[in-house]
């Protein structure tokens, strides 16, 4: 993460932060859950992201789609999602502060939106999976209780969901590898460099093992 660029746009715009933004995620995610349990069991298909829709006057999908809940329909599931979701953001707003927290999720908002024109929709998958990356980079050494028995290291659980995205990358078509690519927008953004110098730094260090290997 560039902490320079970061700074200089904190120092001009941090007045404008909005704070405890992972509460108000998780809480309208809620809400819309027990609408659609109790009242009407198609509220998310209005709310997501879909581009016929925008196009014909649905503006209000270009920010309703964050409180579409992700990770299944039972209420064990849901549970368990939007607990860790709020711990782990939690956790980066605490780590980041108010504005850049904001800034990550505004550049993924704008990323799934990106994603939405292009490819014609988008979802709340890459939001929460963004969290986590950012998450497991920042305290890897963490323990956490996977289902709330399994103590597990948060590096752990970043390495299985990057390589479950990156199987879903690669095994997917154009659009929705160019639909995955946009929806990460703020974890490249944030993580792309250090990711890149990582990269580097490891492929020099295995061409100065194939150079210097005795035979």
């Amino acid at each position: 993460m560039n902490g320079n660029w970061f700074d200089r746009l904190e120092r001009r715009f941090g007045r404008y932060a909005v704070p405890n933004l992972t509460s108000i995620l998780v809480g309208g995610q809620i809400v819309v859950y027990a609408i659609a349990l109790f009242v009407n069991r198609n509220i998310a298909s209005s709310l997501a992201l879909y581009r016929p829709a925008i196009l014909s006057g649905q503006v209000w999908r270009l920010v309703s789609f964050l409180f579409v809940p992700f990770g299944g329909s039972d209420l064990l599931s849901f549970a368990l999602t939007a607990y860790f979701t709020w711990f782990i953001g939690s956790a980066l707003e605490r780590e980041w502060g108010d504005f850049r927290y904001g800034m990550f999720l505004l550049l993924q908002t704008l990323g799934a939106i990106l994603a939405c024109f292009v490819t014609g929709w988008a979802d709340t998958y890459c939001l929460s999976l963004s969290l986590l990356l950012a998450f497991a980079a920042l305290y890897p050494e963490m323990q956490v209780l996977l289902f709330f028995v399994l103590p597990i290291r948060v590096k752990y659980i970043g390495i299985v969901a990057g390589v479950l995205w990156l199987y879903s990358f690669l095994t997917a078509g154009w659009s929705l590898r160019l639909n995955y690519l946009c929806c990460m927008l703020g974890f490249w953004v944030f993580f792309g460099p250090v990711l890149y110098r990582s990269l580097r730094a490891w492929y020099r260090r295995e061409q100065w093992k194939r150079n210097n290997r005795r035979w």
